[in-house]
């Protein structure tokens, strides 16, 4: 029994809280009125007046529960004067307009104001930012401070990056200075980034390639940005480009993946070359401007409608559309060569190579090029073989440059060749033969004849061509000439004799120890670069099954590239056969870093191939290979989907995986029409989130090393014939850090999963998972992506707006998933999973629950489930079992779970705070009753 103390207690802590609680607001409504006060004072907009609320002035939207301002529109009033210092003290302040005025002074900071998503400061008189001024702004959408050319000097700021879903920036004639930050392009969301007039200088920066920029403005720099625009090449999304009056230089790159550009604005720059059919051919096309620059090769032609602006200041071989002189042909491929040398475009002009063309000399009969003298003319890039198609050549002189790459065989073909002289660059390749006419010069190239076998290669010391001196060896002769030489080859004979013995011993040798030791265990490397030597089968409990697969394709296997780092070992002719050579039928779905093809096995068993090449995914692609195969060869769960194998073939990577016939809960749940899906039931659904939640509470707190998995989403979770749900790719998985600390990691996910603490600072905890399966759950109750940039901004991220529906309780209904169309008792649950989801996604991570809360909430849901088999985490599968037997193996087994037991179930309830900030605070499932 209490004793009378403990209750008298009570009414005093409720009266504390309740007095903390309305002293919070209260301090909260006064630090906004003294802030509204003083932008009164300050500026004295139209319709604000001290005698009455400020929430009721002009264009001010206050929050109505916490009387708090949240938005602010000043927009072309006319005003004068400066924005009060502590204007960041507005902490639930979203919107600030104050574009198309008077003002001056220095800028407020904005630091810290996490709800701030728009500010409009552009068409002022603002003098300079204060440092720090954009720190922090996690929600920020639109910055927009252009035409504000008293500003003083400033940088785009670093922690700029920290705005993840930054959109929109409008800073022209801002008086930026310094190189264009490189995470510009990698801001997820940004579209419109529109820097003119301003002082940048460098070239475009790496990250643009791949980016989701639209409307790109960098025209009219002070200086001029310089660098070719290659990068652009790669930019799919573009539709607006204005890079005109900078120094590019350079030829305009091939444009044909960028389908949307409707406005290109490349004049005043320094580009030359010949314009690409790329170009020409943009099918949305409307407005070009290419004048004064130096571009070479023939007039362009563009379509009817668009408007072109091309100028007379261009090198253009023609005046009118049409094909160039051969000959002229054949130098502009050769200065392709070279990058389009902008003194080569001063000075090749016209038509005819043969009037002034600078470097190159003609035969004063048949005006043919005979002599072309690139010596000591700083070039880099590569030697063309298109020097072959100057037939009338005899001088070629490369000398003293910067060249890379081979000799073109072709240039032994070129009949009139006397002279030809490399020397002096960074040429490498086979050291070529030529005609005993024609003099070859080719030293100072260090790495020339590097790669001839046999030690014959003179390694391009020799200052002279090699064929002057090709009888040189005998013209010594006399009688001990003979016998030193036969000696010599007797010599070489027995050593090479001897060699091939060796080896062919060895070979035997090790043929026979891999015979025996074929089927044995290794132990997994630590290190995982160590995971992909050839030929090492990693024992997992399943080493039988090599034979198995290597029994399905005819022939001798010896030499064969396998399999490794996985749970088998699999030859890749194997993996051609069982997919059809991967052909295009079998595609299952593509992905960042490859594709995934359906294989059938001889017995009708079905498996899934994800084929990657490591040229095209790079090293992050290499470490995501490597991931995988390092967390699934240390995990087994019923509800993770199995890696059966891996392969290294030359650069491709593969990885085999069990076969989920339903594909993926992202299909079931936005694309079922296209797929033809029937509907998903509730009852599938939060089946499907109980099984999500099983296999990521094993991840995280049940297998014998605890993973974050980072990149939980429907795509990632995979679906059997029985509906049952599997999590995949475990490309980002990291190891969890102990205990309540946390682990910095480069930044990597899907935007619109990532939590708030992960997206700012890089730091990630379990709770980085639980956030993501909270957007899971709000997908499964609404039928809505996480992301959906068709609906109005308001609207197109799931939590934001559905924190903001389940305000009032009685929204729920509204915004669940239409073709649920719930009776009351499956409204019941759904809310019940609505309170779950509000839980997970949280803002601050210690407010989230761990994932065996999440099971505990979703069991009582679901009718229980038991295994048909109740197998050790660790046991065995017999060595002579074949691959279809291991996969069945593979899914009746499953990572014990303790999430019915005693001790868990009172862990996770104590892990769950009484109500996460910022969600629903009025809403939780009992109201749905």
């Amino acid at each position: 029994m209490a004793s009378p103390s403990s209750h008298s207690h009570k009414p005093h802590k409720l009266l504390l809280l309740l007095l903390t609680f309305f002293t919070f607001i209260s301090f909260t409504f006064s630090e906004d009125a003294a802030v509204m006060s003083k932008l009164l004072a300050a500026l004295s907009p139209s319709g604000w007046s001290s005698s009455e609320s400020f929430c009721k002035w002009k264009n001010v939207i206050c929050d109505k529960s916490s009387n708090t301002v949240v938005s602010i529109n000043l927009d072309s009033q006319g005003l004068s004067g400066s924005l009060p210092s502590d204007l960041n003290n507005l902490s639930n302040l979203k919107t600030l307009s104050v574009q198309n005025n008077k003002l001056s002074g220095t800028l407020p900071s904005f630091a810290n104001m996490s709800n701030l998503a728009e500010i409009y400061l552009d068409n002022n008189g603002f003098t300079s930012v204060p440092p720090n001024f954009l720190l922090g702004l996690t929600s920020l959408q639109t910055f927009s401070i252009s035409e504000n050319g008293q500003l003083s000097p400033w940088q785009i700021p670093t922690y700029l990056s920290e705005s993840v879903i930054l959109g929109n920036v409008y800073a022209s004639n801002a008086s930026i200075f310094g190189v264009i930050p490189d995470f510009l392009g990698a801001l997820p969301n940004l579209q419109d980034l529109k820097l003119s007039y301003n002082n940048f200088t460098g070239s475009l920066p790496a990250s643009f390639g791949g980016s989701e920029i639209q409307n790109l403005w960098l025209n009219n720099q002070f200086k001029g940005l310089s660098g070719t625009i290659d990068v652009i090449s790669s930019m799919t999304q573009l539709s607006q480009v204005w890079l005109h009056a900078n120094s590019f230089t350079g030829p305009i790159p091939d444009l044909s993946k960028c389908e949307n550009i409707f406005d290109l604005q490349l004049r005043d720059n320094q580009f030359t070359g010949v314009i690409p059919d790329s170009v020409m051919g943009l099918p949305k096309l409307l407005n070009v401007s290419l004048q004064n620059n130096k571009l070479q090769g023939p007039m362009p032609q563009f379509k009817g409608a668009v408007k072109v602006e091309i100028g007379t200041t261009n090198s253009f071989c023609q005046s009118t559309p049409g094909p160039c002189d051969p000959q002229v042909t054949t130098l502009l491929a050769v200065a392709a060569g070279f990058g389009y040398p902008v003194h080569l475009a001063d000075s090749w002009k016209g038509n005819d190579p043969c009037n002034g063309w600078t470097s190159i000399r003609c035969d004063g009969q048949s005006k043919k090029v005979d002599v072309v003298t690139f010596g000591k003319q700083h070039l880099s890039g590569f030697i063309s073989p298109a020097f072959a198609n100057l037939t009338s050549l005899r001088t070629l002189l490369l000398n003293d440059n910067n060249l890379s790459g081979s000799i073109p065989e072709s240039l032994t073909t070129l009949p009139m060749l006397q002279t030809l002289d490399v020397s002096n660059n960074n040429l490498s390749g086979p050291i070529l033969k030529f005609p005993q006419s024609v003099k070859f010069t080719y030293s100072g190239n260090l790495l020339l004849g590097k790669d001839i076998s046999g030690g014959g290669g003179s390694g391009g010391s020799s200052g002279s061509g090699s064929n002057s001196s090709s009888d040189g060896g005998n013209s010594s002769g006399g009688s001990k000439g003979s016998p030193v030489s036969a000696g010599l080859i007797a010599g070489v004979v027995i050593s090479v004799v001897i060699f091939i013995i060796v080896v062919l011993y060895v070979s035997y040798k090790c043929y026979i120890k891999r015979r025996h030791k074929r089927f044995g265990r290794v132990e997994i490397p630590e290190r995982s670069n160590d995971m992909v030597k050839p030929g090492v089968v990693i024992g997992n409990g399943y080493a039988g099954v090599p034979s198995e697969l290597q029994s399905q394709s005819s022939g001798d296997h010896s030499e064969m590239p396998i399999f490794e780092g996985g749970n088998v070992a699999i030859s890749i002719q194997v993996l051609r056969q069982v997919t059809n050579n991967f052909s295009e039928e079998n595609i299952l779905g593509k992905g960042g870093f490859g594709v995934v093809y359906k294989g059938e096995l001889h017995d009708g068993t079905k498996i899934a191939v994800k084929r990657m090449e490591s040229g095209a995914m790079g090293t992050k692609g290499m470490n995501e290979f490597q991931a995988e195969i390092a967390v699934l060869t240390k995990v087994r769960h019923r509800h993770l989907v199995a890696l059966l194998g891996s392969c290294v073939n030359g650069n491709e990577r593969l990885l085999v995986y069990e076969y989920m016939p339903q594909g993926t809960l992202s299909q079931h749940l936005f694309e079922w029409q296209e797929h033809g899906y029937p509907i998903l039931t509730w009852k599938q659904r939060v089946t499907i989130a109980l099984d999500v939640a099983r296999g990521v509470e094993y991840l995280h707190s049940l297998a014998q090393t605890s993973f974050i998995h980072r990149d939980l989403k429907p795509s990632n979770i995979l679906l059997g014939d029985d509906m049952r749900a599997k999590v995949a790719d475990f490309g980002l998985v990291r190891n969890a850090p102990d205990g309540k600390y946390s682990v910095e990691t480069r930044l990597a996910g899907t935007f619109g999963y990532l939590a708030p603490e992960y997206a700012a600072t890089g730091r990630v905890t379990t709770k980085v998972d639980v956030y993501a399966f909270g957007v899971v759950l709000m997908e499964i109750i609404t039928g809505r992506k996480a992301l959906d940039e068709t609906l109005p901004d308001e609207r197109s991220h799931l939590v934001t707006w559905l924190r903001r529906v389940l305000v009032n309780k009685d929204n729920l209904r509204k915004a669940i998933d239409p073709t649920l169309d719930p009776d009351e008792e499956t409204y019941e649950s759904i809310c019940k999973v609505a309170e779950l989801a509000g839980y997970c996604t949280a803002r601050e991570p210690f407010q989230r629950p761990d994932m065996g809360h999440a099971v505990n909430v979703l069991a009582p849901l679901v009718e229980l489930w038991k295994p048909t088999r109740n197998e050790e985490e660790d046991s065995g599968i017999d060595l002579h079992m074949s691959l279809p037997q291991i996969l069945q193996r593979w899914q009746a087994d499953e990572g014990t779970s303790r999430m019915f037991d005693d001790l868990s179930f009172s862990q996770t309830q104590s892990s769950i705070p009484s109500k996460p900030s910022g969600f629903a605070d009025s809403f939780n499932s009992t109201d749905c009753r």
